[in-house]
């Protein structure tokens, strides 16, 4: 198969869909590799890297979308890339269709075969290409919302570990999952006063027994959400719902009971956000200030850590995307469920119903792709 790697042009997004050392694999396996001249520059990998490993390199976008099979990159197209996809060509890649009709019309337009990263989904419902980025968010989550709970950033001007016989922050997350437990896991690292909140009952008997002690677990309902957003210091949103949106658990009316410089980061702005109020932004402009109450919601986190970020996104790919291109998307999928799960839009038709659901499109059974 014919492997394109494109160069990610969204805003400030650094990272790359593809190793020197995940090309060498495909290499080996008999496939062809091409990069776009400079794709791999800010993740720290140079051409001559992927030279080496056995890839063959484009000067421009338009060559590599034009003689691939399959793309793969990280973020979902944008509008400059949408006329450059062909029909039958395989895209894998974070999509986060939910969270936007104007893509979901561009690839059911193009008719090319979509496998969203993000709802590739094992038995035990864990989302293993997911999972390394939602630690990298969860953790930049602590990172950023600490810096900016300073004064001259807007935020109420708390330390987040606070000093001796000075209290710390408080730290509000919603959501125990993956981003929730690493957020938790740093903000308690670094001293603060952490509660999550979550409505599963069993993952939180697992939080509870392995956080510090400086972690409480709590039910999540509105009461107690509304309860805890009046003396927290940072507040994160990291819930999710495979492929759809995220429910809005912080609403509008709720700013005016948090205190000025209250910061809010929603990880879940990928899929549309866990607040009312969220609304996409990028390393560039990162906040947004509503009721003084500091709202940051950058779309691409792992993106501003790049090194980091594209070495653990192609640790989980790279063993599904070498199954797409050895045995075809349709073989690969029929054999494996969890990459099934990843298809999302197929040849212009909907298969995976979170999206239907999402903007009231028609959705085809997935079945009749993969059996």
């Amino acid at each position: 198969m014919i492997i394109g790697v494109p160069k990610e042009i969204k805003n400030n997004e650094n990272r790359v869909g593809l190793t020197p050392a995940g090309t060498m694999e495909f290499i080996r396996h008999g496939h062809t590799v091409y990069i776009q001249h400079t794709a791999g520059i800010q993740s720290g990998f140079e051409d001559q890297e992927y030279i080496a490993a056995g890839a063959k390199i484009l000067p421009t976008i338009e060559e590599v979308y034009h003689i691939a099979e399959m793309i793969i990159k990280v973020k979902e197209p944008i509008e400059p890339e949408y006329a450059l996809i062909k029909e039958d060509q395989l895209l894998f890649t974070y999509f986060h269709f939910a969270s936007s009709e104007a893509l979901t019309r561009a690839m059911i337009k193009s008719k090319a075969v979509c496998i969203s990263y993000e709802t590739v989904e094992d038995s035990d419902r864990s989302l293993p290409l997911l999972t390394p980025m939602s630690e990298v968010a969860g953790r930049m989550s602590i990172q950023q919302g600490a810096k900016y709970l300073e004064k001259p950033l807007k935020g109420r001007g708390i330390l987040l570990g606070g000093v001796p016989g000075v209290a710390p922050a408080k730290v509000l997350v919603l959501g125990g999952g993956v981003v929730g437990t690493q957020a938790a896991k740093i903000a308690a690292g670094m001293g603060a006063d952490v509660t999550i909140l979550d409505i599963n009952m069993k993952r939180l008997r697992f939080l509870d027994d392995t956080m510090p002690a400086n972690v409480n677990t709590e039910y999540s309902n509105e009461y107690t959400i509304r309860k805890h957003i009046k003396t927290s210091d940072l507040i994160i949103g990291g819930v999710l719902i495979p492929g759809a949106k995220a429910p809005k658990l912080i609403t509008r009316d709720m700013l005016k009971d948090m205190r000025p410089g209250t910061v809010l980061v929603d990880v879940a702005v990928d899929q549309g956000g866990c607040m009312e109020t969220t609304k996409p932004t990028t390393h560039e402009n990162p906040i947004y200030i509503i009721d003084d109450v500091v709202h940051y919601s950058v779309a691409n986190m792992p993106g501003a850590v790049p090194y980091t970020s594209t070495l653990a996104l192609t640790n989980v790919t790279l063993s599904y995307a070498l199954q797409l291109a050895n045995k075809g998307w349709k073989k690969a999928c029929a054999e494996n469920k969890a990459l099934a799960l990843g298809l999302n839009i197929i040849n212009g038709k909907i298969v995976y119903p979170a999206i239907s659901d999402a903007f009231q499109l028609p959705v085809e059974e997935l079945e009749t792709y993969t059996t």
